[in-house]
């Protein structure tokens, strides 16, 4: 399902209000802490102008039990804030990584541009980012009341204090705020790319094997070395624009701290204070510090959620746009039927031009719900560290011992059959129990393909949509791959009863197994047959034999 388009205020907009429960606890948790935060020097000032200057045990021992009081209140409604919005925080990024991710596996074709790398640092680094949005604004709200209940003190203490303190913070913060768009922009670069180098690293990695046979190492390393040199220098610039940032925050809240106890000393001498309100003003003036660190630092953090914000929002828009319906396959001479297979039937589809591959394989799925299809892509990525589990799908039976199903619908040992991957099985030292190292690197692409092939069919879904599963296959085993998948899937061998297979190929031998062949034009005209009687056609013809 494909997300819909949306700014990035829009994207953070949704996860507060997704969040508004979470988030309006934490507020009032978080804002209770700042207050008593702020209140406690008042109530240090207090104690010294009404107990321990006048000498009043009774009344120093009401002060000590306030203060300890205050501090239990504060203690426990910032713990109780902290566990409210981390538990907001990571549950919204959970369901941003699930939003993106099922949109990017429900129309894989629509990101074939991106690397790979690049999704998974949107899908991971970035969403984390977007969700930080939650306890960001709460902090910063809290610790602009914390800012307000000082202020407010300070004016009944001596408005001088007070106005300046008014007018100072506002500056401070405006003034941190301009800042914001330049660091942004630096996040932006960092992350962006972060992920070239991440997808640069997985691509070489992928292909060492292939680099090493044809020398390649060295460029590869050349190049890698190039775009982790960019990843650094953005990085470098990012944390130099943190580091802006930090340090004029830091360096103004020490000028404000030092204009505020030299006013409050001030006022001291003058006798226009207590000795327990200068104590007041000092302590107030400390505590300000960190509301003014807690500003600046969610400053800095929305900065960096609308910077996440921007790369999901892109994410989600390239999906919407490479899953729109002018991507859809028109109804052809034979009707728009032609490409849901009937059941039993195996299914054979020549798409003329890649572009239109997924919305082939939603009008093959129409009418059925997610749970009915199994999608196999044409790239193989095998999990797991042994051949068993890398065939244990969790939709069939487990894997036996031998190689059998285990309580399941599907016979492994026939879908291993099937999928003419049992000398796989044989090649590996210790069999299904044999190491398998990261995504089947021991494998070659033939045998990885067999391997996904019959973990594709101990899932035996009601229907199974291939794609290109024997391009690495020489013609013989590619033979038998064709028999042994009409066999399992539409004879149903196993006692099981027919399934219907959909096979998006160009392959001959494939074809010439399927029950009924259907070509779709770079047009989306769709014209129906079998394989034999679609060879007159010179567009089929040239795509199955280029």
């Amino acid at each position: 399902m494909s997300s819909p388009s949306r700014p990035r205020g829009g994207l953070l907009r949704s996860v507060l209000r997704r969040q508004r429960r979470p988030v309006a606890v934490g507020t009032l948790s978080s804002t209770v802490h700042q207050t008593c935060e702020a209140l406690v020097p008042v109530a240090i000032g207090l104690a010294i102008d009404r107990a321990v200057a006048p000498s009043d045990p009774v009344a120093a021992a009401l002060a000590v039990g306030g203060v300890l009081l205050l501090f239990a209140l504060l203690t426990s409604a910032g713990a109780w804030a902290f566990w409210t919005l981390d538990a907001a925080r990571m549950r919204e990024a959970h369901l941003l990584r699930v939003e993106v991710l099922g949109a990017v596996l429900g129309h894989p074709g629509a990101v074939r541009e991106r690397s790979s790398g690049d999704v998974l640092s949107v899908a991971t680094s970035d969403t984390r980012h977007v969700a930080e949005v939650v306890p960001l604004l709460t902090y910063l709200t809290s610790a602009t009341a914390g800012l307000v209940v000082s202020a407010v003190v300070l004016l009944r203490i001596d408005v001088v204090l007070g106005v300046g303190l008014l007018v100072a913070v506002p500056l401070l913060v405006v003034g941190l705020q301009a800042l914001a768009p330049r660091l942004e922009g630096r996040v932006h670069e960092r992350q962006r790319a972060a992920g070239l180098a991440s997808a640069v690293a997985a691509d070489l990695l992928a292909g060492l094997r292939a680099l090493r046979g044809v020398g390649g190492v060295p460029e590869a390393v050349r190049r890698y070395a190039r775009v982790s040199r960019s990843s650094r220098d953005a990085a470098v610039g990012a944390a130099g624009a943190t580091a802006t940032l930090t340090g004029a925050s830091t360096a103004a809240t020490g000028l404000l701290l030092v204009a505020t106890a030299a006013a409050a000393g001030t006022a001291a001498l003058e006798g226009r204070i207590s000795v327990g309100e200068l104590v007041t003003v000092v302590g107030a003036a400390s505590f300000l510090a960190d509301p003014v660190r807690t500003v600046t630092a969610s400053v800095q953090g929305l900065a960096v959620s609308r910077a996440g914000a921007r790369r999901v929002v892109g994410l989600l828009e390239e999906v919407s746009a490479g899953s729109s319906p002018a991507a859809a396959v028109p109804s052809g001479d034979a009707g728009a039927d032609d490409l849901v297979p009937a059941p039993g039937e195996v299914l054979g589809v020549v798409v003329a031009d890649p572009v239109l591959e997924e919305a082939v394989v939603a009008r093959c799925a129409a009418g059925r719900s997610a749970g009915e299809v199994l999608a196999e892509p044409h790239a193989v990525h095998l999990l797991g560290p042994t051949l068993r589990e890398a065939l244990d799908t969790g939709r069939g039976g487990a894997v036996g011992p031998a190689g059998g199903g285990v309580g399941g619908r599907v016979d492994v040992a026939a879908a291993l059959r099937a999928a003419a991957a049992e000398d796989v099985v044989a090649a590996v030292p210790g069999g299904l129990d044999g190491a398998l190292l990261d995504a089947g690197a021991n494998l070659s692409g033939g045998q990885r393909q067999r391997v996904a092939l019959a973990r594709a069919l101990v899932a035996d879904p009601p229907l199974l949509v291939l794609r290109d599963p024997t391009t690495a296959l020489d013609a013989l085993t590619e033979d038998a791959v064709a028999r042994g998948l009409r066999e399992l899937r539409h004879e149903g061998g196993d006692g099981r009863g027919a399934r219907s297979t959909v096979v998006l190929t160009s392959s001959p031998l494939l074809l010439g197994r399927c029950d009924r062949v259907v070509l779709v034009s770079a047009d989306g005209a769709v014209r129906s047959g079998t394989h034999a009687r679609l060879l007159d056609e010179p567009a089929y013809a040239a795509a199955v034999q280029r």
